[in-house]
């Protein structure tokens, strides 16, 4: 980089920490901070909702999969994303929203008791500060290959940064943000596709060199041999269906309170609803700034996919920035993918705070305080939370592909919460000891079967993904049958304690708290989400 790349760089971090000192102005209690005061439109919400998502699994790692695996990358998107979205919006965000929660651990304290709630607070909280580490590790990665900073220099820089903003403004500073992120990153990243396909003759001669790889024909496929697991992904298609589109890929979007807190912040229940179906959009055609470059990479960089050293898969769009592009464009690259990092960190970070402070802190700890205390544990407890994801992204160090890493993650915690919730949310008879149960032994068995392929040599998968499918699948199958016969010897709660908490019980008005554009009929939630749906089926015919 240069002294221009250096001068766009230096403008973004300034308006960042500008957009969180404007942010502070409105917070006035601890609703302002942790969810926007529920006062923001759905188009706001919508892009801060992707944004949020735009961290480094979504930029390094599709990337990284993409030079890995090939097109078979894209179920992540087209049947590990849409359809979990539009669920989110049409089905569970009024059930959310609906009942005032400010989290999805408060759900789980209400749909049955607090041991479930205090283990699903405990184990989230564990998850985000594992998964900010990702974030700034992946982050601090850029800042080393493109600035020549040492790790440890670039990860205290950009968790300072991270963290100037959100203790300044809560969560409207991280999602005004990463609405203003959304923009930096795809001008950051489509130079990188386009310039790259450029170089190798557009998608045709593109295609014929990843034909010439060690992925072969087979790379540009989707569902081609899944069958069985002699495919790039060593995924048979019941894992990727079962597995990743729904187990993984509900469990991620449905529960995951980094994501739905966006919902949880929009003016009205048809904002709120409309928030992960307008994400759904630009999540479709995200693949042409991830899945390409990594492609690119894979036929330009020769030695891709070492074990260690600069050649990491993870270093796929690093290294097209390195040998494409021109200084200015690079400095907007760069910008674009401190920014992605930035964002999802900061969805990490606002999740840990708010369910650290009002499902741990003040539900266990120190009840009944006033309101402007818990504003201050909130910001106190973000700083703690950056520092504790300056260590975990040293954990996230040791991972040549941090997708990997990330799913597995994910079918640890997100893949037990996700059973958990759904039995709750359909079948009033399950129990409030039967969801605390079950998403303790559905946690146990992801383990068991992470830590048996990972570390004891008990179970074999076709790739690391592939075992991420299977964990999820055995998580909620687990979930499932403890569910059902701690359900069988135990009491139910009542209609009246379970109203508006389970499908069936008591309703929520759709139209609360509605404007007069909300009800144009095509901003219904259904047109809108069948819409999405369509296209990622459209999308996939060209990649069979």
């Amino acid at each position: 980089m240069d002294a221009l790349d250096y001068v766009l760089l230096s403008l973004y971090f300034i308006t960042v920490l500008g957009v969180g000192l404007a942010a502070r102005r409105s917070v006035k209690n601890s609703t302002d901070f942790f969810l926007s005061g529920r006062s923001l439109p759905a188009w706001v919400t919508g892009l801060a909702f992707i944004s949020a998502n735009l961290g480094a699994l979504e930029i390094l790692g599709m990337a990284a999969n993409g030079a890995k695996y090939g097109m078979m990358t894209v179920h992540y998107y087209w049947v590990g994303a849409v359809p979990a979205m539009v669920f989110l919006g049409i089905v569970m965000m009024p059930f959310y929203y609906g009942s005032k929660v400010r989290s999805v651990p408060e759900y789980m304290r209400r749909r049955f008791n607090r041991p479930a709630h205090l283990l699903n607070a405990l184990s989230f909280a564990l998850a985000q500060v594992l998964i900010a580490g990702v974030n700034l590790y992946a982050l601090a990665l850029i800042m080393q290959a493109l600035l020549g900073w040492p790790l440890w220099t670039a990860v205290v820089v950009g968790a300072a940064i991270v963290l100037a903003y959100i203790t300044l403004g809560g969560l409207s500073s991280a999602i005004y943000n990463e609405v203003l992120q959304f923009f930096v990153i795809i001008a950051g990243l489509l130079p990188i596709a386009i310039i790259g396909l450029v170089k190798v003759g557009g998608m045709d001669g593109l295609f014929d060199a990843v034909r010439t790889t060690k992925l072969g024909e087979a790379g540009l496929h989707t569902w081609a041999d899944t069958g069985g697991s002699d495919n790039p992904l060593g995924a048979s298609w019941f894992g990727i269906v079962f597995g990743l589109g729904f187990v993984l890929s509900f469990g991620y979007w449905t529960t995951n309170f980094a994501e739905v807190q966006r919902g949880l912040s929009a003016r009205n229940m048809s904002a709120a609803r409309r928030t992960p179906i307008i994400a759904a959009y630009p999540k479709l055609v995200i693949p042409f700034v991830t899945v390409i470059p990594g492609l690119v990479a894979l036929v330009t960089v020769k030695g891709l996919g070492a074990d260690q050293g600069d050649l990491q898969y993870n270093n796929a769009i690093p290294l097209l920035m390195r040998d494409f592009l021109p200084n200015g464009v690079l400095g907007i690259a760069v910008t674009g993918l401190l920014a992605s990092f930035m964002a999802g960190m900061a969805a990490n970070v606002s999740g840990f705070n708010t369910v650290f402070t009002y499902d741990i802190w003040q539900e266990y700890v120190k009840r009944d305080k006033p309101d402007g205390y818990y504003l201050r544990i909130g910001r106190w407890i973000t700083v703690v939370g950056v520092v504790i994801g300056i260590g975990t992204a040293f954990i996230a160090s040791g991972y040549s592909n941090i997708m990997d890493y990330i799913q597995a993650l994910f079918s640890l915690f997100n893949a037990p919460l996700f059973a958990t919730f759904i039995i709750g949310m359909f079948w009033k008879r399950m129990t409030a000891w039967a969801g605390f149960w079950g998403l303790l032994t559905g946690t146990l068995a992801a383990f068991i079967v992470y830590a048996g392929y990972k570390w004891w040599g008990w179970f074999t998968f076709g790739s690391d993904l592939d075992e991420s499918f299977w964990g999820a699948g055995i998580a909620f199958v687990t979930v499932t049958i403890v569910a059902v016969a701690v359900t069988l010897f135990t009491t139910r709660k009542t209609d009246d304690e379970l109203s508006g908490l389970v499908y069936g019980i008591g309703d929520h008005d759709l139209t609360a708290g509605a404007l007069a554009g909300d009800r144009a009929w095509y901003r219904s939630p259904v047109l809108l989400g069948a819409g999405a749906l369509i296209l990622a089926v459209a999308f996939y015919l060209p990649f069979l």
